[in-house]
């Protein structure tokens, strides 16, 4: 039995999303900017053909932006995650197995009876029951796949669809530089021997390759001959860590300031371990001044430090987190961003507790209730409707984002309304 991969890729999924509750951004050029309305993250394909580049900063193409008609947009993650959610929902309840590859991106594990026909059903499944439009490559390899999700948008008349084989004609027209799991640093090694796109990596000596390029390498050139030596991944990996640092929306002086800035991103790196049911152990908390501003004093520095025993209580990690960040504030000093890390995850089963601690002990149970009660609550009526006193109330240090649109999906407040003359 051959295996099969389709990957499903959403189609400028950030431009997408606001399209599907503002109709009327169909058809005109639309970007979205990144936090603190900085830098362009994300573009509708009319955007792309007025030459405006991913990760421009915003403040340069101001002029363009008028002269064209483009509608700018703040990112509303809050958004662009919900439909993520219901774009993978859609699709998973259609195959045997699926690997979220991204916010934007799946892996589809095929069954035979599911070639072209299937894909072209459940691209239109997606766009009718969330409104996302969606590409899908099919393929022998997941290497495969990927390119054959580029040619499913590319491709005059492929309708969004496009199942390959790893046909040579095409993969000598595709340079090693777009190839999934090349990297820019090996592009120039591999052209030094002679292999320059996708066909002559495929014809390269595989052992060649190992030796110079390691086992990822070698397993590249077998998944372009379609030999299939990259497995679905259906449990995600355990994640290493988890960060939220963000920009400030104007430069922060005050220590007390930085307190509520830095409880509010630990407030949601925790919510962020109780999703996935991991603890911390260890935390690095940092402060940075603006490095685009070289005649003001700078300073950047980092604190670690170790929880006594690992948590996801989000009190915990607020006290930790602001003793370090007392140790390394000082003044002077016109700050632009904090963030914190948390590192060295472990799952709920791989908690140590204390000597003559179980989990049935009274102030555990209390503290997983008040976890999940706020956490609930969060969900249903947007995020920081309960906070902690140490988050502050004003906020005047909080993005810039003046260009927002409402969270028409987690926010009972935003909800749209529609009035019957």
């Amino acid at each position: 039995m051959t295996t099969r991969f389709a990957l499903a890729d959403c189609n400028n999924f950030y431009c997408s999303c606001e399209r599907v509750f503002d109709p009327r951004l169909i058809g005109k050029p639309v970007v979205v900017l990144s936090n603190n309305d900085g830098c362009v993250i994300a573009r509708s394909e009319e955007a792309k053909k007025l030459g405006i580049a991913m990760g421009a900063p915003a403040f340069q193409l101001q002029g363009a932006f008028r002269e064209h008609g483009v509608v700018v947009l703040s990112s509303n993650y809050a958004l662009y995650g919900d439909m993520s959610a219901r774009v993978m929902q859609t699709m998973r309840a259609s195959v045997s197995q699926m690997e979220v590859y991204s916010i934007d991106e799946a892996f589809l594990l095929l069954d035979p009876a599911q070639g072209e026909a299937f894909a072209r059903a459940l691209r239109a499944q997606v766009r009718q029951w969330t409104g996302i439009p969606i590409s899908i490559g099919i393929a022998p390899t997941k290497t495969l796949a990927k390119m054959a999700n580029r040619l499913a948008k590319k491709t005059p008349g492929a309708g969004g669809v496009f199942e390959f084989a790893g046909e040579d004609d095409i993969l000598s027209r595709i340079e090693c530089g777009d190839i999934w799991g090349i990297g820019r640093r090996l592009v120039p090694r591999l052209a030094q021997m002679g292999i320059g796109t996708a066909l002559q990596l495929k014809n390269a000596d595989a052992a060649l390759i190992r030796r110079k390029f390691g086992v990822v390498g070698e397993r590249i050139v077998h998944e372009l001959n379609g030999l299939s030596c990259i497995p679905l991944e259906a449990i995600p990996a355990l994640r290493k860590g988890v960060a939220s640092a963000k920009s400030f929306g104007k430069p922060v002086f005050d220590l007390p300031e930085l307190e509520e800035a830095l409880a509010s991103y630990i407030a949601r790196a925790a919510e962020k371990l109780r999703a996935q049911d991991l603890y911390a152990t260890e935390m690095q908390v940092f402060l940075e001044t603006n490095p685009f501003q070289p005649d003001l004093p700078q300073y950047h520095p980092t604190a670690h430090g170790t929880l006594e025993k690992a948590s996801h209580h989000t009190p915990d990690l607020i006290a930790l987190g602001l003793r370090l960040l007392r140790s390394i504030y000082r003044t002077g000093y016109l700050y632009k961003k904090t963030g914190v890390f948390l590192n060295e995850l472990v799952p709920a089963a791989g908690v140590q507790l204390a000597l003559g601690q179980n989990d049935s002990d009274a102030p555990t149970r209390k503290r997983l209730a008040v976890d999940s009660i706020v956490d609930e609550l969060n969900r249903k009526l947007g995020r920081n409707t309960v906070t902690f006193g140490s988050m502050g109330t004003q906020r005047e240090w909080k993005m810039r984002q003046q260009k927002k649109t409402p969270r028409y999906t987690t926010c009972w407040k935003e909800l749209p309304i529609v009035k019957a003359r």
